[in-house]
């Protein structure tokens, strides 16, 4: 089997997970966005909670995913246990066969992520309403106590299951993601499509005042994630490891290789959602949570690239570490990078050709006037995927530290566009400094990566599939058709576009097959 194709399988089991669970909520857009459900103000205070969420995730995880990953990787080559080291490097008593290096990396590992998750989680319990008060959401204190145990959580079970990606066991990983999101959907449909939905048109009976209790609002949503969370905690809690194998030598190896990584992540995500928690501070009071509501709401109609790049990202990582030292290891990062250009670019067409049809997953007209920020976000999607394969050269070469500068830069680029372009285009400008950072990334990390680790990549034709994408867009806006034969032509348009790719990608897939 050829290693694209091994990436391919990978990707496709890890991504069904993913891409099922985003693709999923993604549905529930319809739901969220309901004229009895929520308005455009209140989906507004989910879309910001929960762009906290990302950012603080990221600080409780301490970039021991990339971590784990890269240590075990060093272990592999080790068939017997590897002694303890003191602090002045002097061997210490090595430990038994039930001990080796994978269970002390995993111990340590997870026992260092859940201690500070711990922390977090009591800090929430004692302090929420203090901080909703300090977020501007006054209102909304159990809201803000749920979100962070969801945190704490989703940080307790980072290791676990980046061991399962690790041990090349994705149908489990698939299996327990699964598990979770089925239980937020079942939940989700039951309280607000039935409860919430039917008590806001007048039509509750005995049993809906029973169990649903309108004055918790919008904090069902984070009520119903919580209860989603704390399943997969369960199912993974037979295969948590003992205190006993954690090695705090280790624990200070992992922690100075993953800071980096983390600051990386934290620039990261002040990239990714920087503007959906600036925007509510840079707009009038009046209008600041509607006008965050329609961006959330327009921006997952960027889902399906997003959805991709999530899928890539957790088959790639692992697949590159374990390839790097391959002949040919970097043509074929090349290859990877054409094909996946190629694969977003379809994916911005099938969006932006039909978006007409797809607005309709929000079913509420007052959310609309946001469309037009779709073009723009799908395409800075794309360059932070660009960004992502790219990052395999400083992760390859130890140099975290080039991430984190990196997306340093990026961040710095944000908060500076975001605080000169909202208060004059609203959430425009956010979508415009979403695009203008990621490209950035994307070329900064090409050009610094190419004097440390040269990866051949084929900028003319990932440039030439980008530019021909928007153009076949923009021309077909330009002509009036209407109807079958409006969504006919454009059709024709877009599998003439994946057969051009597939026809020059195909050839390279053939050549890497052993």
């Amino acid at each position: 089997m050829s290693a694209l194709r091994k990436l391919a399988g990978q990707t496709a089991i890890y991504g069904l997970s993913s891409i099922v669970a985003r693709f999923l909520n993604f549905l529930l857009v319809p739901l969220y966005t309901s004229k009895f459900v929520f308005e455009p103000a209140e989906y507004g205070v989910v879309t910001a909670l929960y762009s906290w969420t990302a950012l603080l995730n990221v600080m409780l995880t301490f970039g021991f995913e990339t971590t784990f990953f890269r240590f075990a990787a060093r272990d592999a080559g080790h068939s017997s246990p590897l002694p303890r080291r003191g602090a002045g490097g002097e061997a210490q008593t090595p430990l038994s066969p039930g001990e080796g290096p994978g269970v002390r990396l995993y111990s340590t590992a997870t026992w260092g992520l859940f201690f500070p998750a711990l922390a977090f989680m009591l800090l929430g319990g004692a302090f929420s309403s203090h901080i909703a008060e300090g977020l501007h959401f006054e209102g909304y204190a159990s809201s803000v106590l749920m979100l962070m145990l969801i945190i704490g959580i989703d940080a307790m079970t980072a290791i676990p299951m980046a061991r399962l990606r690790q041990q090349g066991r994705p149908w489990k990983y698939a299996a327990i993601n699964l598990l979770s999101v089925g239980v937020n959907i079942g939940l989700s449909l039951f309280f607000l499509l039935y409860c919430m939905k039917r008590y806001n048109m007048g039509e509750s009976n005995a049993f809906i005042d029973a169990v649903y209790d309108p004055a918790l609002g919008v904090g069902y949503v984070f009520a119903i994630n919580l209860v989603s969370t704390a399943v997969r905690l369960l199912v993974l809690l037979p295969s948590w490891p003992s205190l006993k194998a954690m090695d705090k030598d280790l624990l200070r190896a992992m922690a100075a290789f993953g800071a980096p990584l983390m600051i990386a992540g934290l620039a990261g995500m002040v990239n990714e959602t920087a503007d959906r928690v600036i925007l509510k501070y840079l707009l009038p009071d009046d209008f600041a949570d509607s006008e965050l509501g329609i961006y959330g709401a327009c921006y997952k109609l960027a889902v399906l690239i997003t959805l991709f790049i999530q899928a890539f990202r957790m088959g790639a990582e692992p697949f590159f570490f374990s390839h790097a030292k391959e002949k040919n290891s970097t043509a074929t990062f090349a290859r990877i990078m054409n094909i996946f250009v190629a694969v977003c670019m379809s994916a911005f067409l099938v969006v932006m050709l039909f978006l007409d049809l797809f607005k309709w997953f929000i079913p509420n007209p007052a959310f609309h006037e946001g469309l037009r920020v779709v073009p723009i976000l799908m395409l800075a999607n794309v360059f932070l995927g660009i960004y992502y394969n790219q990052s395999v050269w400083y992760k390859l070469t130890d140099r975290p530290r080039v991430g984190s500068t990196i997306s340093l830069i990026g961040a710095a680029i944000t908060i500076a566009l975001l605080f000169a372009l909202i208060p004059s285009l609203g959430y425009m400008g956010a979508a415009w400094t979403t695009l203008i950072c990621y490209a950035s990334m994307a070329v900064i990390s090409y050009v610094w990566g190419q004097h440390h680790y040269p990866i051949p990549y084929d900028v003319t034709r990932i440039l030439l599939y980008m530019a021909g994408a928007v153009v076949l867009w923009w021309g077909c806006e330009q002509v009036a058709l209407e109807g079958v034969v409006k969504y006919g032509s454009r059709t024709v348009v877009l599998l003439v576009f994946i057969g051009v790719v597939w026809r020059q990608e195909s050839a390279a897939i053939r050549s890497t097959t052993n």
